[in-house]
């Protein structure tokens, strides 16, 4: 094995969970697993909570990103953390996540030069925040040898934006941690859950709240789990006075947290509305042995083989987002078959699978004895930090 020690950066704040995050921590420890040295670099609120593998890439600020808020660190200390994490870590590959990102990603895109390998996670459009980030990362380009998009929507983002192509290798999901969970369920009350930033309206969680007077009305013992972070108190004049102790509003839940209850309700509901270029959630639900009902986005039912494993609806209906509901949870049959599909589709996402398929491209574009090292032609870089830090205060 010529690759020992892989490099990993994330560009959102480790203390928020997420889809990237929740992506880069598997795959880093599914590497280690497979005896790979790993060393990640990200945005971090508080080091004393890191796990040995986490190297801190600076405290994060809140920047208006593909939509909505993310944490993430750019500007000349986030460089320089940077630089001393490639300089110190003699990797054989660092993989950068989302390298279009104003934050470390795109940070170490610049400072690093070597086997570089990124992947686009997510689909969206140019903004004032970005278009620094675009203009540079143009110029970088040419520096990654290899690109890995998750979805065919993030490719494409490459390809309208940056140019070139990239390989399609879906998000892993540990399909072992999910069912190692204890699954109960209380009796005769049946639990849906919905999961995500509350106060992003491209979640959708206005269509579930519209489509519960139905289900409420037809359904007797059931109750709505909300999980992620905003407040609750926007959404109150969505939620009948009668109905409010049956919609339970938990906050930020753990990763941990999010397996365990994903292994306890009969329903996961996505109700998305748009920006979604995988659907990784999904996934978890199925991996869980959840029935899950989605909104009909192109990466949903890709995720979803067209229906077959999970329910789809028109995205924005919550009409028929609430007849659906009903329909899955008054027949168990139903469900059930949506179950067992979903457990037959998730393996297709398995990181004991997925991996493979990384490892791969990191055999392809390393040299044997071959190391990253520090471009010192990235002194730009701060001008771009810089730059980065001004067009973001301007948005705010």
């Amino acid at each position: 094995m010529t690759i020992k020690k892989i490099g990993l950066v994330c560009p959102y704040s480790w203390d928020v969970p997420g889809g990237v995050r929740s992506h880069v921590a598997d795959l880093a420890l599914t590497l280690q697993i497979k005896g790979y040295e790993v060393s990640v670099l990200a945005p971090v609120e508080d080091p004393d909570a890191l796990p040995d593998y986490v190297v801190d890439g600076g405290r994060p600020t809140a920047v208006s990103y593909n939509g909505a808020v993310a944490r993430m660190s750019f500007g000349v200390r986030a460089t320089r953390r940077v630089r001393q994490w490639i300089r110190e870590g003699e990797f054989d590959v660092v993989h950068i996540h989302e390298p279009l990102a104003p934050s470390a990603s795109l940070l170490t895109c610049w400072a690093a030069r070597g086997p570089l390998v990124a992947t686009w996670h997510s689909s969206h459009e140019r903004s004032r925040v970005l278009s620094a980030g675009y203009y540079v990362a143009q110029t970088a380009m040419e520096k990654l040898r290899g690109r890995i998009a998750v979805s065919e929507a993030a490719r494409e983002t490459l390809v309208r934006h940056i140019g070139g192509d990239a390989v399609l290798i879906p998000n892993g999901v540990r399909v072992a941690d999910f069912r190692d969970q204890e699954s109960f369920s209380l009796e005769g009350t049946q639990k849906i859950l919905f999961l995500g930033r509350i106060d992003e309206p491209r979640k959708g969680l206005a269509v579930l709240l519209e489509a519960l007077p139905h289900v409420f009305a037809e359904l007797g013992r059931c109750e709505v789990i909300v999980a992620g972070p905003g407040d609750p108190e926007e959404f109150n004049e969505l939620i009948d006075p009668d109905w409010r102790d049956r919609v339970r509003f938990v906050g930020s839940i753990s990763d941990e947290e999010k397996r365990r209850t994903l292994r306890q309700v009969d329903l996961y509901v996505a109700p998305h509305t748009g920006g979604e270029s995988f659907g990784i959630v999904l996934a978890e639900a199925m991996a869980a042995g959840t029935a899950v009902i989605a909104s009909d986005l192109p990466a949903f039912e890709r995720v979803l083989q067209s229906g077959k494993a999970g329910r789809l609806f028109p995205v924005g209906d919550s009409n028929t987002l609430g007849r659906e509901i009903v329909e899955l949870l008054t027949h168990p049959q139903q469900r059930q078959e949506l179950v067992e599909a979903g457990n037959i589709r998730v393996m297709d996402f398995d990181w004991d699978r997925v991996v493979e398929d990384v490892i791969a491209v990191y055999e392809a574009v390393h040299l044997p004895g071959e190391k990253v090292e520090e471009d010192l032609r990235g002194q730009v870089v701060g001008r771009l930090a810089g730059r980065l830090s001004r067009e973001t205060q301007e948005q705010q």
